[in-house]
C-alpha cells in the first residue's frame, strides 16, 4: 500500500513541476505597417496564440493570417488572396529561444529571442531585441522589428509597388499568464 501511494504522490509531483513553467496567451498582439508614398497600410490581429517555456527558455508564436484586420476591406482581401495567400499559407510561425531569460524580472529589461519565423512558406532565422518583464502569473513581451517583403517571397505587383513599402514594421505585445492544465 505504501508502494501505490509512493508512486501516486511521484506522478502527481511530476504532473505538477511539468507544467510550472509554461505561460500562455491567445490574445496576443501583432500590428504592422507599410508607410509608401501613395498610402500608409497598417493592420492588426489580436488573436495570436503564444507560449513560453521556462524551463527552456523557448517560445512560440502562431499567427493565423486571416485574423488581421484592415482600415479597409479591399486592402484585407489583396492581402489574404494576392500577397500572402491565405488559403495556401494560413498561419505564420516563429519558434525560438529567449537569450538569457534566466535574467528577466519583475523590471522591464531588453532580452535577444533568436530564432526561426515563418510567412508564406518561408522560414527565416532572426534575431529580434524585445522587452520583458516577468511578474508572478504572467511574463510581458512587447517590441517591435523590420522585416523584409522580398526575404520571405511576397511578390507585389508591379502596378501597387508604389503603394507598399518593401520593409514592414511589425509590433508585439504579448501577454502570457500562467498557463494551469
Amino acid at each position: 500500500m505504501k508502494l501505490i501511494i509512493t508512486i501516486v504522490t511521484c506522478f502527481l509531483f511530476v504532473a505538477i513541476t511539468y507544467s510550472q513553467g509554461k505561460y500562455l496567451t491567445k490574445s496576443g498582439a501583432i500590428s504592422f505597417y507599410s508607410k509608401a508614398t501613395m498610402e500608409d497600410i497598417s493592420a492588426d490581429n489580436n488573436q495570436v496564440l503564444s507560449i513560453i517555456d521556462t524551463d527552456n527558455s523557448k517560445m512560440a508564436i502562431s499567427i493565423l493570417m486571416k485574423s488581421f484586420l484592415f482600415e479597409k476591406a479591399l486592402m484585407q482581401e489583396h492581402f489574404n488572396e494576392n500577397y500572402v495567400e491565405s488559403d495556401k499559407y494560413p498561419k505564420a510561425t516563429f519558434k525560438g529561444e529567449i537569450l538569457n531569460f534566466d535574467t528577466v524580472n519583475d523590471v522591464v529589461s531588453k532580452k535577444q529571442v533568436k530564432g526561426f519565423l515563418t510567412i508564406h512558406g518561408v522560414s527565416k532565422e532572426i534575431t529580434i531585441d524585445a522587452n520583458m518583464t516577468k511578474k508572478e502569473n504572467s511574463i510581458l513581451v512587447t517590441g517591435d522589428f523590420m522585416i523584409s517583403l522580398e526575404d520571405f517571397n511576397v511578390k507585389i505587383p508591379a502596378v501597387v509597388a508604389k503603394n507598399i513599402a518593401k520593409k514592414i514594421k511589425v509590433t508585439f505585445n504579448l501577454n502570457h499568464q500562467f498557463y494551469k492544465k
